[in-house]
């Protein structure tokens, strides 16, 4: 499976456990350490484990295996790494005091949801609802200069 459709299967298996806030981010330009990050957010201790065994149950059953997985004891930030995604799961006050979300400000960020979708010309989108958000960068205005008067001699 590849790696973005990996990122919104696990992001779907996230919402299994209603999972809140569920974000992916496209990293394939910022950096070489991951091509996507799934971010959500718990209310407890018991749902952060919740959805990491929901991940590691589905992901297993999709043929896909965890490489490394870290904070299962500590349960307010789970972190499940499939090499190119890795999925952050977060206590709510955890996951603001680190705020990945700004520090990979630069990335193309989804917002994926399980409300019911929006009416399209072709009909229902389906179940999972996603939502794209481009961060474009606005260049500084570069001073323009002026040239040099011609001294004469």
């Amino acid at each position: 499976m590849d790696s973005k459709k990996l990122a919104f299967k696990i992001a779907e298996l996230a919402l299994t456990k209603k999972a809140e806030d569920v974000k992916v981010l496209d990293l394939r330009k910022l950096t070489p350490i991951a091509d996507f990050f799934v971010i959500c957010t718990a209310h407890s201790d018991p749902q952060v484990k919740a959805i990491a065994d929901a991940i590691l149950e589905g992901s297993k059953e999709l043929g896909e295996r965890v490489w490394h997985k870290e904070g299962m004891t500590q349960k307010s930030w789970i972190l499940l790494d499939y090499v190119d995604v890795v999925v952050h799961i977060f206590l709510r006050d955890t996951r603001t005091f680190y705020g990945l979300e700004k520090l990979w400000g630069d990335a193309v960020i989804t917002d994926v949801n399980d409300e019911p979708a929006a009416k399209t010309k072709a009909g229902v989108t389906g179940k999972i609802q996603v939502k794209t958000q481009v961060k474009t960068q606005v260049k500084p205005k570069t001073a323009v200069k002026k040239p040099k008067a011609k001294t004469k001699k």
